[in-house]
């Protein structure tokens, strides 16, 4: 079975000419509401209604140690100084205005361990999919088996499968994401490196040079690699091979995603490899002014949803930017009565779609592109 069947392109002429006449008619009594209207639509599309529905939003952070740390390439985003283990602490204890906006928003955070060096304490919020104490460095060796890949997007696609709610947030933490990231984002997309590590116009012009000949050595150690799910393992992230699979898993049952960061951005390009749809459910968010980030973005020519100027972890934009995207979706789902008839049957549609059901016995279509269980 082909991989593509994964995910179905959210392209339905009928169904969009009748949310934008749904919208027109809003704007003809309260006028136009700028972009929230292409987003309302595009949410309109994801759910294949014209009375689209956002529920139980999902905050999901991946986590993961990556062995390129040890060329002394961490904090690259300029973010923050802090190890893997000690942000995924402050997560869990809510000491980061990450997980305060999340539950201003009433969004369930979960951390995931993809393959982080320590083992963190056990919590209820903590989800151990551990595929290894972190990856090798990828400037001398593979930073992980391509079986071991196999496993994280097996175990992303699992968690996928169970996700509460129609909405997830993905970003990745760890010290060398960024770097592993902006790697698979440079290969895939045949972007030079050093648009995205490079943090902006004032970086130290000394530590730049140092992650460049750290990069540049990574890329010419695996220089003839390219299939996607082999640039993945050769340049590494547990986080990002585990956000893979849960973004095919949640874009087959036509769940919003909504991606924050360079690694989020890395997951997508491989998902989108694999499941080229997979890009229809997605919009943007960011957390910083990294501007390897920026180019990130233009890669899948999107722009975030909003731009606050802050420095914080990832994740932490995609929590403020949510009440637009809710909002956007109650343009359409929350009709006044009066309208509800009309907006039902409107144009060439006889009648609302039914809601997507995805196929049954997922784990059959992995295993047709994975293989066999792995882990």
């Amino acid at each position: 079975m082909s991989a593509r069947s994964l995910v179905t392109p959210t392209s339905n002429p009928a169904l969009e000419r009748a949310l934008h006449d749904k919208l027109s008619r809003r704007q003809e009594v309260n006028g136009g509401l700028g972009e929230l209207e292409p987003l309302a639509t595009r949410i309109g599309l994801m759910q294949n209604s014209l009375k689209p529905r956002l529920r139980e939003p999902q905050l999901m952070v991946f986590a993961a140690d990556h062995g390129v740390a040890v060329d002394g390439v961490d904090t690259a985003s300029g973010v923050h100084n802090r190890g893997t283990s000690d942000t995924v602490r402050k997560i869990l204890t809510n000491q980061l205005p990450l997980t305060v906006f999340a539950q201003a928003q009433q969004m369930q955070v979960t951390v995931v361990d993809c393959g982080m060096a320590d083992e963190p304490p056990l919590h209820d919020r903590l989800l151990l999919r551990k595929i290894a104490h972190g990856t090798r460095n990828t400037r001398v060796a593979m930073a992980m088996s391509l079986e071991q890949a196999h496993a994280a997007m097996r175990a992303g696609m699992e968690i996928g499968d169970k996700l509460r709610g129609n909405a997830t947030v993905l970003a990745g933490v760890g010290v060398g994401a960024h770097e592993s990231a902006a790697l698979v984002l440079a290969r895939l997309s045949d972007s030079p490196i050093r648009d995205l590590v490079i943090s902006g116009p004032d970086m130290d012009t000394g530590r730049l040079t140092h992650l460049m000949a750290v990069v540049l050595g990574a890329q010419a150690r695996h220089r003839e690699v390219a299939e996607p799910v082999e640039v993945l393992a050769a340049f590494g992230g547990f986080e990002v091979a585990v956000m893979v699979g849960v973004m095919l898993m949640a874009a087959s049952k036509r769940h919003l995603l909504m991606i924050d960061g360079v690694p989020a951005c890395a997951a997508l390009m491989v998902a989108s490899r694999i499941a080229p749809a997979v890009t229809d459910y997605c919009v943007f968010c960011r957390s910083h002014h990294h501007r390897g980030l920026d180019q990130a973005l233009s890669l899948f020519s999107a722009s975030a949803l909003l731009e606050l100027g802050m420095e914080a972890t990832d994740g932490t934009g995609a929590t403020l930017a949510w009440p637009l995207v809710r909002s956007a979706a109650a343009l359409l789902g929350e009709v006044a009565e009066r309208e509800d008839t009309a907006a039902s049957t409107p144009g060439e549609l006889e009648a609302e779609p039914e809601p997507f059901e995805p196929e049954p016995e997922p784990e059959r279509e992995l295993s047709a592109i994975f293989g066999p269980r792995l882990y």
